[in-house]
């Protein structure tokens, strides 16, 4: 029996298409509402759901970019188009009338779509939420006949609700678009059949061009000349690049098709950034209506299937999610503007420890305008003396969170404890796991299901073995987005901080999928033998640097030693420059 996931409660419109797809395609299966879509993807991605719908467009409201984005970053599969006619009624509680109505419950793009009807309440005000399910069940615990929803009929049945205005549309052809999606990689011996193979067949991909003209002209031309017909065409800004754009593009065909495959194949040479998310059966016909589909409560249906389902390796290792035989090509990680393991080398810069809103303000400007693409600083600090500086704490959290504002840099800072996760994930792009919690396998869970990067910092005593273990441990609850990070090990040597082993790289990049990242400042805790290990790291094959970067290094509260100037880091970022990224990794697993 499958597990169907959507984003909201019952009676939401998500539900609805879910039933439809199951039904129409013979599937049995319970569907189930989570609360933000990145829960939805986590979800499918940790195989804790078989399949999962997320509104991709809206004919009033434009592109759901978020969606198109998260599927990428999450690599699942498209299997389905729904086009869902979209038939708003005005919901109320029992005994209410219209002329009651002072306050009207709806997501925000059915108040887009509603527009009309809801300037004639001239005493009601329109309340954004988070769906219509939501809003119809807020409705029913409030129980007054001051507060309405507007949500489809069913949800009426679902919460007691009656039915005070009925097709509030501005169009009565309003209707979204919807995707069914599905984990891309499963467990094997699955046994779920989606009916994939409908006579006609969409692609979707996402890319960006070089900021030149005629460069957009170039890549869709590609489209044109192999005969391929383009069904929509959208961009959005290309954050940190300037005016540059990026472009989702939905057209008809396969990828599979030869000359759909050879078309992709030029395009990806003529663009700076290129995904598929994948090809799935188009939606032919009117939109369906939501008239036709009983919802039956499900909120609490099967809680005990959301455990996560083990993946049975292809090869014989403790940590299958992790190995490179998973993902021969590797991970590539997309951040903000920021893509790590995809050919660029990327350096993560900032302070050990955020010390006032002038310091990390003055080292996000200076570190973005001399090379780095992210910024990192610590909030919550853990010391080996408890009177030594313990970081600012949620302050902290809050001015690295304005100062990525105000670089447009993606930022890095670590969490301690189960009870930060969430609240530091709301802040912070990359969630930090550092050397002293590599093994806080119930912290590891945690990020695993946060839906945030994580950059998980090798051990002091820990084996290669034991790090890519914690890594699998974050992989198995639907985070894909993880990054390695060698920091150095204990050793007997005591001339350096720790002894940074740069062997682990090629090791780590032969055994593993995921990105690799080199610390050298821990490595060595000595700014004046940082700038040659930074050289060699890229030379063995890291991905990027984390390297600490202070406005007064002599006055900084903790790592002082370590931490380089502006003009330290101006001279990494300029040696770096001569140095050719590695040559993949060959691999023999």
């Amino acid at each position: 029996m499958a597990i169907a996931v959507y984003q909201g409660v019952d009676g939401a419109y998500s539900q609805l298409v879910l039933e439809h797809f199951l039904r129409e395609r013979g599937i049995t299966g319970n569907t189930l509402g989570v609360r933000t879509y990145r829960d939805l993807v986590t979800a499918l991605s940790s195989l804790r759901a078989d399949l999962g719908v997320i509104p991709i467009e809206n004919a009033i409201g434009g592109t759901v970019r978020e969606a198109y984005d998260l599927i990428g970053e999450f690599e699942l599969a498209p299997v389905a188009e729904i086009l869902w006619r979209t038939d708003h009624r005005l919901l109320g509680v029992r005994g209410a009338t219209l002329r009651d109505v002072r306050e009207v419950l709806a997501h925000p793009l059915v108040i887009a779509e509603c527009g009309k009807f809801l300037s004639g309440l001239e005493q009601a005000r329109a309340i954004p939420c988070e769906d219509t399910g939501v809003a119809a069940r807020e409705v029913a615990r409030g129980g007054s006949p001051e507060i309405a929803a507007l949500a489809p009929p069913s949800a009426a049945a679902i919460y007691d609700l009656i039915e005070l205005a009925a097709h509030c549309s501005d169009h009565p052809q309003t209707y979204s678009r919807f995707l069914i999606v599905r984990p891309k990689h499963t467990a094997r011996g699955e046994t779920i059949d989606f009916g994939i193979g409908a006579a006609r067949r969409k692609t979707s991909i996402i890319f960006a061009v070089s900021e030149r003209t005629g460069s957009l002209a170039q890549a869709l031309s590609i489209l044109a000349n192999a005969g391929i017909n383009g069904d929509k065409l959208e961009s959005k800004p290309y954050l940190g690049h300037g005016t540059e754009r990026i472009f989702y593009i939905d057209f008809d065909g396969d990828v599979t098709d030869p000359n759909v495959a050879k078309a992709l194949a030029q395009m990806r040479g003529a663009c700076e950034t290129f995904t598929v998310l994948g090809s799935y059966d188009a939606h032919v016909g009117e939109p369906v209506g939501a008239s036709e589909v009983t919802v039956r409560p499900s909120l609490e249906r099967a809680p005990e299937r959301l455990a996560p389902e083990p993946i049975v390796p292809q090869v014989e290792t403790p940590f299958p999610r992790v190995a490179r035989a998973t993902k021969p090509d590797g991970t590539v990680l997309r951040i903000g503007n920021v893509r790590i393991g995809d050919g660029e080398f990327v350096i993560i810069a900032g302070p050990c420890s955020i010390e006032s809103r002038e310091q990390i303000l003055e080292t996000a400007r200076e570190v973005r305008a001399r090379g780095a693409l992210m910024l990192r600083g610590g909030a919550f600090k853990p010391r080996t003396s408890p009177y030594a500086f313990q970081g600012l704490g949620w302050e902290g959290i809050e001015l690295l969170a304005e100062a990525g504002r105000a670089s447009g840099l993606p930022t890095v800072s670590e969490v301690m404890t189960i009870d930060q996760v969430t609240r530091v994930a709301e802040h912070i792009d990359v969630l930090q796991i550092g050397a002293r919690n590599m093994q806080n396998f119930d912290l590891l869970k945690a990020v695993g299901r946060a839906g945030r990067p994580v950059l998980l910092k090798r051990g002091f005593s820990a084996t290669i073995d034991e790090l890519l273990a914690a890594a699998e441990y974050i992989l198995s609850e639907g985070n894909p987005n993880v990054m390695l990070c060698e920091r150095g090990i204990r050793t007997f040597e005591p001339t350096t901080r720790n002894t940074l082993d740069l062997s682990a790289v090629p090791v780590l990049r032969e055994r593993s999928h995921l990105p690799v990242l080199v610390d050298p400042s821990h490595g060595v805790g000595v700014r004046r033998w940082i700038r040659p290990l930074c050289r060699a790291a890229k030379a063995v094959g890291a991905h990027g640097l984390l390297v600490e970067v202070h406005p007064n290094p002599t006055e900084a509260k903790s790592d002082k030693e370590q931490a380089l100037t502006f003009d330290d880091f101006s001279a990494i970022v300029a040696d770096l420059s001569q140095i050719p990224i590695a040559d993949a990794v060959l691999v023999r697993d």
